[in-house]
């Protein structure tokens, strides 16, 4: 008990030491003692001041003057929506509008945050109807309250080339050219205008007009297109919905992968936009049901058609592939035509080889009534029959015998 009582004095006295000492330290410190306090309520997005921000750059687009925007915002944010005034006018940019949907995530302490906006616009003269996308769009609070536009893009949403700084604009009667440099605007401003005729020569219906939009880098092509890294390393350019969505009046534009598409010679480089110019006049991204040998391989047959190459340059990949492997034993699809597949470019040959051959046995304008017809939703066998005098089976034995020819001609010449 006597060993209890000393420890509880002890404590007791313990604590009355901390006690004074603490007093002693309150009354002689040189500020008075104030009880902490917690810190304010974190950043929140301001949607009205976005909405005012949006609107700006809605009559700045509309007046083709970009004076007065971003007030509050940094110099990169003011060059950047200068760079879309100017864009907008060279592109002649009408039905636009951006409208503030919510906020994509925080507001960072330095008050900025970004937002999902609804936009639309058109590029007059090329898009049938305005382009409708959500945008990611960043913003920023100064300190005097304004609200000012600061990126655009982000995320897993889709990011227009022409919002993404200054751009070079080709226009012609027959093309629109948007790329990120001036050399690769020129040429294919010039190759989107030779496509045009080369298509309309084998589709005289087709009174459309071609837009080439020219990323910076494979990056930006994922970014303009919303695809995973990748998705498009060894494609040199595909024809797209801008928006994704897929009606008979959806805006179409052809998009070029500059990694791939740069190291092309110049007929190849052409050939790809001849290529694409046919997808898009046959509204082929809008399309379903065509077999993908007739889709790719019709796509080449009207670019290739008036190109004077020997067939063992134009189908070098397949008959290549039939010397080491022998003749494949279906017409190629999905697995062929797979962007990760290693004999990509064989597939689209022999594809189009497939095209030859019906050319051949009934005719280039067969060969377009049969196209058309399975577009339209019509069911191969059909058309391949009335066209040709062919079931499917018998067309594959046809151009399997005349893969092997190709390659039995190839080796006696090597």
């Amino acid at each position: 008990m006597g060993h209890r009582r000393v420890w509880r004095f002890a404590s007791a006295l313990t604590a009355l030491v901390v006690v004074v000492a603490l007093v002693t330290w309150l009354l002689v410190r040189p500020e008075p003692y104030v009880a902490p306090v917690p810190s304010g309520s974190a950043l929140t997005a301001d949607p009205a001041g976005a909405a005012r921000a949006l609107q700006g750059l809605e009559d700045a687009v509309a007046a083709g003057d970009a004076a007065g925007l971003a007030p509050g915002a940094g110099p990169g944010a003011a060059e950047l929506l200068s760079a879309v005034v100017d864009n907008a006018k060279a592109l002649r940019v009408e039905d636009f509008s951006m409208r503030y949907v919510d906020a994509a995530g925080p507001v960072d302490p330095e008050g900025r945050w970004q937002a999902a906006v609804d936009a639309t616009w058109r590029f007059a003269g090329f898009d049938r109807q305005p382009v409708r996308e959500e945008v990611l769009v960043g913003f920023e609070t100064a300190d005097d309250g304004v609200v000012a536009i600061t990126s655009f893009g982000g995320g897993d949403r889709r990011t227009p080339l022409w919002l993404t700084g200054l751009v070079e604009v080709r226009r012609s009667d027959r093309s629109l050219v948007l790329a990120t440099d001036a050399a690769q605007a020129d040429l294919l401003a010039e190759r989107a205008d030779a496509a045009v005729p080369v298509v309309r020569d084998v589709l005289p219906q087709w009174q459309g007009r071609l837009v080439v939009e020219v990323p910076s880098s494979e990056e930006g092509l994922d970014a303009a297109l919303a695809a995973d890294p990748g998705s498009y390393a060894d494609i040199a350019a595909v024809s797209a919905s801008v928006d994704g969505t897929v009606t008979p009046a959806s805006a179409v534009h052809v998009f070029v992968n500059p990694a791939v598409y740069d190291n092309l010679d110049p007929v190849g480089g052409q050939v790809v936009i001849s290529h694409e110019a046919t997808h898009v006049a046959t509204g082929a991204p809008l399309a379903s049901g065509v077999p993908l040998w007739l889709l790719e391989g019709f796509a080449d047959y009207v670019a290739l058609h008036d190109v004077d190459l020997p067939i063992d340059t134009t189908a070098r990949q397949i008959i290549e592939q039939v010397r080491l492997d022998g003749v494949p034993d279906r017409l190629p699809g999905q697995t062929e035509f797979d962007e990760t597949s290693t004999h990509l470019g064989a597939a689209y040959e022999s594809a189009w080889v497939a095209c030859v051959v019906l050319a051949d046995v009934g005719g280039q304008r067969a060969l377009v009534e049969l196209y058309e017809q399975v577009s339209r939703g019509s069911d191969l066998a059909g058309p391949l029959r009335g066209l040709f005098g062919l079931s499917e089976e018998q067309l594959t034995a046809r151009w399997q015998q005349r893969l092997q020819e190709l390659a039995a001609a190839s080796t006696a010449v090597s």
